[in-house]
Formats: C-alpha cells, structure tokens, sequence
C-alpha cells in the first residue's frame, strides 16, 4: 500500500513540478552556457524550475549516469528496511565479470551494502552496482525490471534502462531532462550525498587487498558546494555529467551529454552552475515533513492528525524579484474513506507567484487513520446526545 500511494505522488510531483519554467518567462536560448556538451540542462532542486536547457529532450545513451537510477532503487530499499547499510553481500559470478569501471569484486567475497554503495558512487564500479542490484532484486535482469517500472512512474517518455551500469547495450537511452528529474529524485534521500560527496576512500582498508577510491567526479573537490552526483563515458556516449550543488538554500541540478573531454564536460557544468547562483535565488517555503495543517475524520479512531509536505517546498526567483507576489494555498481532498495509512495522499500545497501556479507538491498524512472502535463510536455518539 505504501509503494502504491508512494508511486501516484511521486508521478503526480513530478507532472506538476518538474516542467519547462523559467522565471519570468526568460529566454535562455541565447545563453553561451554549456557550448561543449551536445544536451544539456539546468533546474532548480525543489521546484524543478528550469534555468537553461539545450537539446533537453534528445535520446543519447547516459553511460554511468545510468547508475543514478540503480542508486535511487537502493536508497528506497533502504528506507523500506528490504537492506541494511551494514548486511554484507556475497558477490556472483555475473558482478565480479563486469569490465569498465570497477572496484575488481572477487567471485564469493562478501562486502557490507555501505562499502559496495561506496564504489558506485565514488568509483562508479559496475561490479558493485550489479551486486547490489542482486541483491534487492535477485538478479540484474529483475532489477532493470524495477528500474524501467520506476521510469514510468517518473513521467518519463525518452528513458529505456537495458542493464544497471550504463554500459554500452542495444535500446539503451536516456535525454538530459529525465536524468534532471532522475537525479531530483534521487536527492530526495539526503544521504546520498555522504556517498557522492567524497572525494577519496578506501576499501578492504588495511588489508593486501586495500583499495583507492578517488571520485570520477572532480567537481567535488574543485567547486564549492557540488556534492554529487554522477558522471558517465563511454566511446559512443562522450563524457557526459549530472553535477548537483547547494549554496545557501539553493540546490542546483545540471546535466551535460556528449561533451568531447572531460575537461569540456567540466567547464559546461561549472557554466552553468556559475550562471544558476548568480541570476538566481531560492526561498524555503517549507521544509520536507514539515506540518501545514491538520485534518479530522468522522469516526476515525484519532482526531487532529497532521498532513505534512512531501517534500520540501521553495520557490525559484531571479534574484531582485521581489517574493511579496509568493503566496500558497492548501487543498484538502474532499473525498477521502477510511482507513488512510501514513504517508496517504490528502491533498496538495499549491505555490503561486503573481497569481500564476507554478508548483503543486503532495500532502500527506503523518499518522494512520483507522475506523474507530465501537466503544468510541458509543461515546461519541452519547456526546452527540448530550449536546443535543
């Protein structure tokens, strides 16, 4: 039940909020931002707001930023408890014989889910996302099963997944736009980035199999505040980058494909992050879980249950743009039977500049509500009486 009603609000998030918007209307066809990568784009976090964006919307295999999507099915495994950060996996035959990129897994050797998270996304190792798509799935094939399944929950119509790696594969596609709302996604488990942000680490420390983990994204290390996520290349895909970056209350998702170098790739990133921080300001409306009201039901065992956001909600402005024209509104489902489990979709929180919609985030029930007993039901029927 909680995946069902977890997968309409993410559909339904991702079709209100994550649409081509520029503030005010901006024209940035023109910008010189991202002239090296043959598709690109640049969006605001919370919002979904786009800044700039190229060829947005052009198929192109992704590479390794394929692995954004095996690392969001991992972090809801974890958040449903399915793993554990410290269980260890024993690696098959088919994840130690993954070529490319890779943390050199041994048929047999048992790593914890933490180390193996560790090498996706430091090292971009295919044989520890393999691994680990065995593991929540059983095999690779059921989890790209899982992944495509997760494409259509996302809205997206220019992504099909053929393995869990990015490695070169018939069908394999993606556009820079759906790896934005991939990545968006993807952020919406903060702890992510304890894994992206790091730079260097080792695995199998202080044994004769120790191993060097150094970041295959460098902008971590060379730009304040990127902390993710994924780079990707192969001979057909060029060097492609899906960077993320926090300053202030602002997090910035940019994605550049088919640049020529790495040396390209960074410098279409570092362009348009540069140009996001400058024009552009974000204010906080509401953190993730924070309540916004409260709702009660006739003959619900509990009264006065909060309904809290989905996720947190921000407003992306150019800077000088005066925030007096922000408001919200709360809409409450009218319609609405018990039982209602926590996390339930109870209505959304619309945000509106200058009397325009701009985005729609889900409400939800922090608490389940039930039908109440009958020894409640009595005494709030007696109640009734009274006051009569």
């Amino acid at each position: 039940m909680k995946k069902i009603i977890s997968s309409l609000f993410v559909l339904l998030f991702t079709i209100f909020s994550v649409q081509t918007v520029h503030a005010n209307e901006k024209n940035t066809a023109d910008l010189s931002l991202a002239d090296s990568a043959s598709s690109a784009i640049l969006i605001e976090r919370d919002s979904g707001g786009i800044m700039y964006e190229k060829n947005a919307h052009e198929q192109l295999p992704p590479a390794s930023m394929t692995k954004m999507m095996t690392l969001l099915l991992i972090m809801e495994a974890l958040d449903d408890e399915k793993i554990t950060l410290d269980e260890k996996v024993r690696v098959s035959e088919h994840a130690a014989s993954m070529g490319g990129s890779q943390i050199f897994l041994e048929e047999g050797e048992e790593m914890s889910v933490n180390d193996l998270l560790k090498g996706v996304a430091i090292a971009s190792g295919n044989d520890a996302s393999v691994a680990l798509a065995e593991r929540v799935a059983g095999s690779e094939k059921a989890f790209v099963v899982m992944m495509n399944k997760k494409v259509k929950e996302l809205g997206l119509e220019n992504t099909i997944f053929q393995n869990t790696t990015g490695l070169p594969a018939d069908n394999h596609f993606s556009t820079a736009y759906d790896m934005a709302v991939i990545a968006k996604e993807l952020l919406k488990y903060e702890q992510v980035t304890n894994y992206t942000k790091i730079y260097e680490d080792y695995l199998r420390k202080d044994t004769e199999d120790e191993f060097w983990l150094v970041n295959t994204n460098k902008l971590v290390k060379f730009y304040q505040g990127v902390d993710g996520l994924k780079t990707g290349y192969t001979s057909e895909a060029k060097y492609c980058l899906t960077a993320t970056a926090k300053k202030d209350n602002m997090r910035v998702i940019a994605v550049a494909m088919g640049a020529e170098s790495p040396k390209e790739r960074a410098k279409s990133i570092t362009q348009m992050l540069d140009y996001a921080f400058s024009q552009y300001k974000t204010e906080l409306l509401y953190k993730k879980d924070q309540p916004v009201t409260q709702i009660s039901m006739l003959k619900a065992d509990k009264n006065n249950v909060n309904v809290i956001t989905g996720d947190s909600v921000s407003v992306l402005l150019e800077r000088g743009t005066d925030v007096s024209g922000v408001e919200t509104t709360v809409k409450i489902n009218k319609h609405m039977t018990l039982p209602l489990e926590k996390g339930s979709k109870v209505g959304v929180l619309q945000v509106k500049h200058n009397g325009k919609i701009i985005t729609e985030t889900p409400l939800l029930l922090e608490h389940s509500m039930k039908q109440a007993n009958m020894w409640k039901l009595f005494k709030y029927s007696m109640r009734k009486l009274v006051k009569i």
